[in-house]
């Protein structure tokens, strides 16, 4: 489960990293969040259909399932494990 709370750490975590490499940016997310899955992507790369859970000037977040073996997005954060972090191009 990830819950507002979580959201709002993880966007706090990621505004003044945004210049790190994407790999940098993930082992700091795991670092600092153990036990939740991180993936960091552009945001062009999402779905449109997609929303985010929460998003600032610099990325939104995208809720991740793992349950079924398999990574698939979702907008359910009862069923989340984990978060991708799309980091949002400047003219976004």
């Amino acid at each position: 489960m990830i819950d507002a709370a979580l959201l709002d750490r993880v966007l706090a975590e990621v505004a003044p990293r945004v210049a790190l490499h994407d790999d940098a940016l993930v082992g700091h997310l795991r670092g600092t969040f153990p036990g939740v899955h991180f993936s960091v992507c552009s945001d062009d790369d999402i779905p449109p259909r997609l929303s985010a859970a929460a998003g600032n000037g610099v990325c939104r977040l995208y809720y991740v399932d793992s349950c079924d073996h398999c990574l698939k997005l979702t907008t359910d954060g009862e069923a989340a494990t984990g978060l991708v972090v799309a980091l949002c191009d400047d003219d976004d």
